[in-house]
């Protein structure tokens, strides 16, 4: 059993700029997936609600979250360019064990 800090995040675009925020997520998610405490991290838009996001995130620890939202990269593309974009944002974390991958 491996322990682990999974998040949860839903992000509400403003529906005229949710495209915008379809094509920042993935790049959020590739530099986000080069951090030494990153496990894994996966962007799904909703069927339904097209200006609606959910961001699946797991790191080693607390720590490792901590670490995430302090870089540079999410900096610059989170709060500088997905976050004004929005309507609401929502993001709850959880601690895990068990087998990942």
């Amino acid at each position: 059993m491996t322990q682990h800090y999974i998040v949860v995040a839903t992000y509400t675009a403003k529906p005229e700029t949710a495209d915008q925020v379809a094509a920042l997520l993935p790049q959020l998610a590739e530099a986000s997936r080069t951090e030494p405490g990153n496990i894994a991290y996966s962007v799904a838009r909703d069927l339904e609600q097209p200006h609606v996001f959910t961001i699946v995130e797991t790191y080693v620890d607390a720590d490792a979250f901590t670490a995430h939202r302090e870089s540079t990269h999410f900096a610059e593309i989170g709060k500088e360019q997905i976050i004004p974009l929005l309507e609401s944002r929502s993001v709850v974390g959880y601690e895990g064990d068990g087998v990942i991958g």
